[in-house]
């Protein structure tokens, strides 16, 4: 999937870290981090709904919502402590959520290598977020099925 083909909120995210160097892709990442946003009340009062990514290294926790249209609602949480990790969640919350099952379930596994991130921050690192992207297909996979 070349940038054109991936959906225009995540393609704009991977655009605007190759757009920098490795400091500013760091910097860019920590705004994320900034910018995850708040867990609805239904999940901060109920974080036994929410499915810990085991491969990061630091907290995170993820649920997915498929509404009757088909659209994805990505929630995430993560200790601000953990910036790399915060930031991940928030890429991923912001350039999935709103897009239909079809587009999730298309967007490279790989999608995480592409942003230019892997000079930046640890291989385990990155591990982290391709669980949190392959987490979410399958919850929706799951929710599909249902």
């Amino acid at each position: 999937m070349t940038n054109s083909e991936l959906p225009q909120a995540l393609a704009q995210i991977q655009e605007d870290f190759l757009g920098l160097d490795k400091r500013d892709r760091l910097l860019l990442l920590l705004e994320f981090a900034n910018e995850l946003p708040e867990l609805p009340a239904r999940y901060s009062e109920h974080p036994d709904l929410l499915e810990r990514v085991e491969e990061c290294q630091s907290p995170v926790f993820i649920f997915v919502e498929v509404d009757d249209a088909k659209i994805v609602h990505l929630y995430a949480t993560a200790p601000k402590e953990a910036p790399t990790t915060r930031g991940f969640a928030s890429i991923l919350a912001q350039g999935l959520t709103g897009l239909t099952v079809d587009q999730v379930l298309d967007v490279p596994d790989d999608y995480p290598n592409t942003i230019g991130l892997t000079e930046a921050v640890s291989p385990l690192r990155i591990r982290g977020m391709t669980a949190m992207l392959g987490r979410t297909k399958r919850q929706i996979r799951e929710k599909i099925a249902a």
